[in-house]
């Protein structure tokens, strides 16, 4: 009698713990590195990892966007570079009123590009933003010419005095405007029909269609928004340190490709969030924190980084897997047809 119970108290708690890992992983690193790492729980150490992670957690919101609905962009990181560099270069010209949102509106083209050719060429995502990725970087090159831009002008260093300024504990104007953008997109997203017909899209586009649903609009919008998110990072970023390399995003793209993947965002469209890939991002950024902390090398937080994908990936699979093993299967179908039987009776 009561192996049932036992069987049906670990479908509940399993897949519980598999919709909350992010929030679990998180907590567990927090934990041990609170208790172990040397000087990592002062407000000093708490606000610079929350400052480090606001540049790629924006960036994640729009990514994680793009993956919901069943695609792929390899293009942020290079979008990041284009934006801090459209930020900062026109900066002396026409002051930051006019730089940012050109910034910003160049990266939402960028993502208009890559869903134009995704839904009306029908050139898979990987290698239409693959491409995307490798033109923009030549254009910066191009562009630059190769060197960095610094400014060392009083607006400059008042502008990234402000943004770096903490208003409260561990939040400074920049946190704020990262904490902003994934409470606005992780409500629209859950709570609008619009955020929620993303899902719809990524999980299955002919039920889409059947809904009456526009799939490439949809995908169009993701990828502006995956851009503009994007955008808004680089700039941002680079506004802080008043300084925009030709390597600003180079690492962007893995760091938010895995942090989206470990926060539950299936690469096959229709499940994740938007504030799970955030708490994931912070997850990392803790992780990398205590690694530094700890005295250990670079090679050892690409390692650990790289243990954790691995793991998370290898989860997913087996879950799909086992998912599909069941497909169609009433597991208790002999004992609801037997209730039936006596209640007809």
């Amino acid at each position: 009698m009561t192996t049932p119970n036992l069987k049906s108290n670990r479908s509940q708690v399993l897949p519980w713990i598999d919709r909350n890992r992010i929030f679990l992983l998180f907590f567990v690193i927090l934990a041990f590195m609170t208790a172990f790492a040397p000087r990592f729980f002062n407000p000093f150490n708490l606000t610079t990892i929350m400052s480090t992670t606001a540049m790629n957690a924006c960036v994640a919101i729009g990514f994680s966007i793009v993956m919901i609905s069943g695609q792929l962009d390899l293009s942020i990181g290079t979008v990041i570079t284009l934006a801090g560099i459209i930020g900062l270069g026109l900066q002396p010209r026409f002051g930051y009123a006019v730089s940012v949102p050109v910034a910003i509106v160049a990266g939402c083209l960028v993502g208009l590009v890559n869903g134009l050719l995704v839904t009306k060429a029908k050139i898979n995502s990987f290698i239409v933003t693959l491409g995307t990725m490798t033109i923009l970087q030549g254009v910066v090159y191009q562009s630059t010419g190769g060197n960095s831009i610094a400014l060392s002008t009083p607006v400059a260093f008042s502008t990234a005095d402000f943004l770096g300024k903490k208003l409260m504990p561990l939040v400074t104007p920049r946190i704020l405007v990262t904490l902003a953008l994934v409470a606005v997109f992780e409500l629209v997203m859950r709570k609008t029909r619009f955020g929620r017909n993303f899902y719809m899209v990524g999980g299955n586009r002919n039920t889409a269609w059947l809904a009456g649903i526009g799939s490439d609009a949809y995908i169009i919008g993701a990828f502006m928004l995956s851009g503009l998110t994007a955008a808004v990072g680089g700039v941002f970023f680079a506004m802080e340190s008043a300084a925009a390399t030709q390597n600003l995003g180079t690492n962007s793209l893995m760091y938010v490709m895995s942090a989206t993947i470990i926060g539950g965002t299936a690469m096959s469209g229709g499940k994740g969030g938007v504030f799970r890939s955030f708490v994931a991002i912070l997850t990392l950024e803790i992780l990398y924190d205590g690694v530094i902390l700890f005295g250990l090398g670079n090679e050892v937080k690409i390692f650990l980084a790289g243990l954790i994908l691995a793991l998370v990936v290898l989860y997913e699979a087996y879950a799909v897997y086992k998912h599909d093993k069941v497909v169609g299967q009433r597991p208790y179908l002999l004992k609801e047809l037997a209730e039936a039987g006596v209640k007809k009776g």
